[in-house]
């Protein structure tokens, strides 16, 4: 049990992050979080611990919710509160929730992988296999990907 609380606490932060980028919602991220690690407890706990696993399991979910809900609920940053430097701490929840709000307008799956790539912390490599397609084609996907994810910030186009 150690050695899953282990796991749990190096990978919170970062799937978490990836289920907010990926959702958009933080009541959707936080309980799809609670989901995917007690699936993996319950189901694949025996098995060697896999970052990999624990983000398809995460991805699955989101997808699977997405498809029986078919709407999308913004981003609050009011639910992001509790900074000590006002101002500062604004302009931060200004810049989340514009660039949470371009990946939005991404691509379901380049919005996936881009989230994957920024906040997984997995290798071109493991994203290869969790996806099921080349290294190769990975990295220039992610390169459209960054590109497109540019001109909508600068522009607001896709």
């Amino acid at each position: 049990m150690n050695r899953f609380r282990e796991f749990y606490n190096d990978n919170k932060g970062r799937f978490f992050w990836y289920l907010l980028c990926r959702s958009g919602d933080y009541d959707l991220a936080a309980d799809t979080m609670q989901e995917s690690f007690a699936r993996y407890l319950e189901r694949y706990a025996q098995r060697e611990l896999s970052v990999s696993l624990l983000f398809t399991i995460g991805r699955n979910l989101l997808n699977d919710n997405s498809r029986k809900r078919r709407i999308i609920i913004p981003y609050d940053e009011n639910k992001h509160k509790g900074r000590s430097d006002e101002e500062s701490a604004y302009m931060e929840r200004e810049e989340s929730r514009r660039v949470m709000n371009a990946i939005q307008q991404l691509a379901p799956d380049e919005a996936d992988l881009l989230s994957l790539v920024v906040s997984s912390g997995l290798s071109y490599h493991q994203i290869a296999e969790l996806t099921g397609t080349s290294e190769g084609n990975i990295k220039v996907r992610i390169h459209r990907c960054r590109q497109k994810l540019k001109k909508i910030l600068h522009t607001g186009e896709t």
